[in-house]
């Protein structure tokens, strides 16, 4: 007899499964965010000084990618519905390996372009969003201690590959350090996401909540201003992660000792993550968006304002990665809070597209703020003040029957 998914869940030998898939995207994940994204803030001043390109032109590459990215996700999100994670995240893993050769070896600027577009196609079957939508579709009703679990260990990829890559890079130069990585992403991540993703898709879930069609839901109010708000709040959290280096290297630090404050920045993911089910638990959708968007904001202006000494800062990289941490749990969690998991693919691509292009647009909005500013210093207070503007639009992003 065929069993929903819920059902399934209170066997012995699915919840043994359950921790496998688990397990296998806890890996994979922090092995995909630490090549694919946070070796780059590490790299790029590297990568500028040795190529002759200007620090901005260098975070264009960057940039595509999380636009194209967003754009892969829209018809991603509709796949992942129908058939699941496996070979979405599998094709990505092989894409994103050759994506990251053909980013160490090439010598031309449109070579390195290219190498950034493949790189942002591949992001889209591996990052967050599949494993997010295998995850809620999996564990159902018990997702966000599921998404607690995974965004708690990748929260520790710039722990890890930001010191590693920092490292790499000092020995053998950018173009070894990436052709290393790559070797790492692809023994890793393709016979892992290949293997450990076998687990039947469910086409049928049990949920509390009054499912609306994906396209009307698409249209509303509520989801537009969550769009907008998640939007402004994603702006001001991720440029800090690649402003951060600058700042800090501008407060006097040197180079090594802030990209450890980066990954240790980490640290602060999973430390802010660890008390989101609680959050949960005792706050409405709306309590939780806005405050959290609120302490984004003030962890930012700490930055902003701090002059250091370097223990000082780099305890407030500490805290600010903790905001971008919990925030990640809240787009993970926004579409099922609200709305229900059984389109969650779909919904989750809509939502995820617009805020993927402003998380690629602000590190070269804040590398051109900081030079028509003066420095980074004003750049933080600018993030910070968008962050508050998030808070305030976030008090409409929830439908009635969600209060």
């Amino acid at each position: 007899m065929v069993t929903t998914d819920v059902e399934q869940s209170g066997t012995r030998e699915d919840g043994v499964g359950l921790r496998w898939v688990l397990g296998v995207l806890c890996l994979t994940q922090i092995t995909s965010w630490g090549v694919l994204f946070y070796a780059f803030p590490v790299l790029a001043p590297t990568i500028a000084a040795d190529t002759g390109w200007s620090m901005p032109t260098v975070i264009v590459g960057f940039s595509l990618a999380q636009i194209i990215s967003a754009v892969v996700g829209i018809p991603v999100g509709r796949v992942l519905d129908r058939r699941g994670p496996r070979v979405v995240m599998t094709a990505g893993s092989v894409l994103a390996v050759g994506a990251v050769v053909l980013l160490a070896t090439n010598t031309s600027y449109p070579g390195f372009l290219i190498a950034w577009l493949l790189i942002g196609t591949a992001m889209a079957g591996v990052l967050y969003q599949p494993a997010f939508a295998a995850l809620t579709r999996w564990y159902a009703e018990r997702r966000v201690s599921a998404l607690t679990a995974l965004t708690l260990v990748a929260g520790l990829a710039s722990t890890v590959f930001a010191p590693l890559s920092a490292l790499l890079n000092e020995h053998v130069g950018w173009r070894k350090t990436y052709l290393v990585l790559a070797v790492a992403l692809g023994l890793i991540t393709i016979p892992a996401h290949a293997l450990g993703l076998r687990r039947r898709w469910p086409t049928h879930l049990a949920t509390t909540k009054d499912v609306s069609h994906p396209e009307r839901i698409a249209r509303s109010p509520a989801f537009v201003t969550l769009v907008v708000a998640l939007s402004l709040g994603a702006f001001a959290v991720y440029a800090v992660v690649v402003a951060l280096v600058p700042l800090l290297t501008e407060r006097g630090l040197s180079t090594t000792t802030a990209a450890w404050a980066l990954g240790l920045g980490g640290v602060g993911q999973v430390l802010g993550r660890l008390g989101y089910s609680k959050l949960v638990a005792r706050t409405s959708v709306r309590t939780r968006t806005t405050v959290i968007l609120t302490i984004a904001a003030a962890t930012t202006v700490l930055l902003g304002l701090l002059p250091g000494p370097a223990v000082l800062l780099i305890g407030a990289a500490v805290l600010a990665g903790s905001a971008r941490g919990v925030f990640t749990l809240l787009q993970a969690t926004a579409v099922s809070d609200r709305w229900g998991a059984a389109h969650y693919g779909r919904l989750g691509g809509l939502l995820s597209a617009p805020v993927a292009v402003v998380t690629a647009l602000s590190p070269w909005v804040a590398t051109a703020l900081a030079g028509a500013l003066g420095g980074y210093s004003a750049v933080f207070l600018v993030l910070a003040a968008i962050a508050v503007l998030a808070a305030v639009v976030s008090l409409g992003s929830v439908p009635r029957r969600a209060h």
